[in-house]
């Protein structure tokens, strides 16, 4: 679409549902890191789940001569949800980026509001200031990630940083891999197999974009139009980015209705190994029970 080749999952509903459910993965992702959640969707109507430009191995926007802007990526989803969808209604399942994209979105494009149902925040967030990091640390990401986007810089850091042998050396040992890897538990085979999937992320997402979105991200402010829908909110109080009490300040100034949906993990979200059973955690039972509740009124 728009000269850009990437794929799109598309799962029919596990039973005669009509709810229509469009899934938009976050930062650090592709297709098959998040099969887990699109399986617990499936209970609820179809799944579709595309890559994003830049993502999961899908060409970059560079590649047509544009920026990986948010601004971008939200004209982009809106042209994927007018071809694909036409005018039949569908529900929105934003995670972490992806909300984002999904917020912006509908703002850009308040019309495509009058399709959509209600969204689904999963882990998502709205503006700068819902970062829990230090001053310090904050500064030293979005600058580090704007140098890392320009020149050759990409290039160099994909083929030096990033290629195998580096992280398997190195990437457990930083201050955000550590979290994930507590998961392993001291087993060999679950942490090697945590680590490829790490690996294949980092390799398949281009770099450029990942740290032109990064900036993106750590800069961002969906706090300046309201959009009339509804929002369900999927957050644990163990998210080690985001200040909850914060995120949903800036969620109910721009939605008509908020609903908090407090979930039990350790960290952000669920592991990049996550099969049906552990992505349930972000479907918890407020949120099935709103779903069978509204597709009986469809």
């Amino acid at each position: 679409m728009n000269g850009l080749n990437g794929r799109m999952l598309h799962v029919p509903a596990s039973g005669d549902r009509k709810r229509e459910l469009l899934v938009l993965y976050g930062h650090h992702a592709l297709i098959e890191r998040w099969w887990g959640l699109v399986q617990n969707f499936t209970d609820f109507g179809s799944v579709t789940m595309p890559d994003i430009p830049g993502f999961g191995g899908m060409d970059s926007f560079y590649k047509i001569g544009q920026q990986a802007t948010l601004d971008n990526y939200a004209d982009y989803m809106a042209s994927f949800i007018k071809l694909k969808y036409k005018r039949r209604r569908i529900t929105i399942v934003g995670i972490s980026f992806g909300f984002l994209i999904a917020t912006r979105m509908l703002q850009r494009y308040p019309e495509l509001a009058k399709q959509v149902d209600f969204l689904i925040s999963a882990a998502g967030f709205m503006r700068r200031d819902d970062f829990i990091f230090s001053r310090r640390r904050y500064l030293g990401y979005r600058y580090a990630a704007a140098i890392l986007a320009r020149g050759p810089m990409p290039f160099l850091f994909r083929h030096l940083a990033l290629n195998a042998t580096v992280l398997r050396m190195a990437y457990a040992r930083t201050a955000n891999a550590k979290r994930k890897f507590e998961e392993a538990d001291g087993d060999s085979e679950k942490f090697d197999r945590m680590m490829d999937m790490e690996i294949l992320l980092w390799q398949c997402n281009d770099v450029r974009t990942y740290m032109r979105t990064s900036v993106e991200l750590l800069t961002v402010d969906n706090c300046k139009k309201q959009i009339d829908l509804p929002v369900w909110h999927i957050y644990t109080k163990n998210d080690h980015f985001f200040d909850h009490g914060i995120v949903e300040q800036h969620m109910q100034v721009v939605f008509s209705e908020y609903h908090d949906v407090p979930i039990k993990l350790k960290s952000h979200t669920v592991s990049v190994l996550a099969d049906k059973q552990e992505a349930s955690g972000l479907v918890p039972p407020a949120l099935r029970r709103m779903l069978r509740k509204t597709d009986k009124a469809r």
